[in-house]
């Protein structure tokens, strides 16, 4: 394991709470990654001091109250903002996401017992050593996601714990130990209790990591919590009948970049139909840009490559040049789990490049004429107008017609 170093704008922090009298640790993901090696995102400690004495022990600083009811508090230092939170345990999670009673207590061993995971349950400071209490250190070096306690009321505690277990174990390559895959299974319809956003966060950790894949194939009741059109997929076989439509489609995630969230889910997907995949789109709340990606791609999927500079011309401007490289890219990969050849679509990425080379126009916007200058030359605004604009765009497209001022306005008075 990897020596754990606090960062300098954290270590007064724990000084600060040690000179006045209090624990104080550094915890959970935070000592998680320094052991991997890996550099943390954020840092939190904890403490055995309660909110208003935080006040105290901080009164010089700048303290935003960000959680006083659960003990947790802001801390600026050196410019970063620090959460430090009471020692708490949790209990009466009615809507199997938020506690319903907040305890505060002394000991940090009490305060890791409420955690979800062993690797996030330890605590670190430079006076003390590592606690930890339930065997953290001996999973992340076996590689193992374990549920701290009975994992049974781990989840019921909290749901999303669900997917975030299949999130860690797919970021860190890790296996899921043996009870805490079977309460997965068991409870993985407490997901429909949890909102579609905290569920699409998750998504979004969990399809562009190194082990997405392991995940996918290992659980897919528990996506089909998330994509109940998937379902069918898993008994369903795919082309040539060797494996289903839901393993080839796992294996077209896998063809897909690491950390394209957007164009693996889109994999994930593409065995839908459209209306199938509008639904799931809506019901995670997706943002704008990843639904116009991932709807796109499933629907050109089904459309043939282009085959000429004019139809290349008109794909990009229905699409744009970066999501026609990455259909080619998705197409690319599909056929290949389907086992067929990519050579169209190699022709199709020389096309792209011999197209993207000259100068052409793409939408109307890219000819040497506007509309102001063709109602200059007498020809009137309205749908007639857009019209002629349509006709000169494919001329150009064609290459039938230069996209040069005077010709354009020479062709649009034929036209007219």
């Amino acid at each position: 394991m990897h020596e754990i170093r606090i960062p300098k704008y954290v270590k007064p922090l724990l000084r600060e709470l040690e000179r006045m009298g209090h624990s104080a640790y550094v915890v959970g993901g935070c000592v998680r990654d320094s052991m991997l090696g890996k550099e943390p995102m954020d840092w939190d400690v904890c403490t055995d001091a309660t909110p208003e004495q935080m006040k105290i022990v901080f009164r010089k600083r700048k303290v935003i109250e960000t959680g006083v009811q659960h003990g947790t508090l802001t801390v600026r230092s050196k410019g970063h903002n620090v959460e430090v939170t009471t020692f708490r345990l949790e209990s009466d999670y009615s809507d199997n996401r938020h506690p319903d009673r907040v305890e505060f207590v002394d000991r940090v061993e009490e305060d890791l017992s409420r955690r979800d995971f062993t690797i996030n349950a330890m605590a670190y400071s430079p006076k003390s050593g590592l606690v930890d209490t339930f065997g953290g250190q001996t999973d992340l070096a076996s590689g193992m996601i374990r549920c701290v306690g009975e994992p049974d009321v781990r989840f019921r505690e909290d749901g999303l714990r669900i997917l975030r277990a299949l999130r860690f174990a797919a970021r860190f390559q890790f296996s899921i130990e043996t009870e805490t895959s079977y309460s997965i299974r068991r409870n993985r319809l407490l997901l429909e209790n949890i909102s579609a956003e905290r569920i699409y966060k998750e998504l979004q950790g969990i399809l562009p990591a190194q082990g997405a894949g392991d995940m996918l194939l290992g659980f897919p009741e528990v996506f089909t919590v998330v994509f109940p059109e998937t379902e069918r997929l898993i008994g369903e076989p795919a082309e040539g009948g060797r494996e289903s439509k839901w393993a080839r489609s796992v294996r077209a995630v896998c063809g897909m970049p690491q950390g394209s969230f957007g164009l693996r889910l889109a994999m994930l997907l593409h065995e839908l139909e459209d209306a199938e995949v509008n639904t799931a789109m809506r019901r995670l709340k997706c943002d704008h840009a990843t639904t116009r990606l991932v709807k796109t791609i499933v629907a050109e999927l089904r459309q043939p490559l282009p085959g000429t500079r004019p139809e290349m011309r008109r794909l990009i401007g229905r699409l744009t040049k970066p999501l026609v490289h990455d259909l080619l890219t998705a197409q690319c990969v599909v056929k290949g789990v389907n086992g067929h050849s990519t050579a169209g679509v190699r022709e199709a990425r020389y096309l792209l490049e011999e197209v993207l080379d000259g100068f052409a126009a793409y939408t109307v916007r890219d000819l040497a004429v506007t509309g102001e200058s063709l109602m200059e030359e007498g020809i009137p605004s309205g749908p007639g107008l857009g019209k002629v604009l349509e006709q000169l765009l494919r001329e150009v497209q064609d290459e039938t017609l230069k996209n040069d001022k005077d010709a354009l306005l020479k062709r649009a008075r034929e036209i007219f």
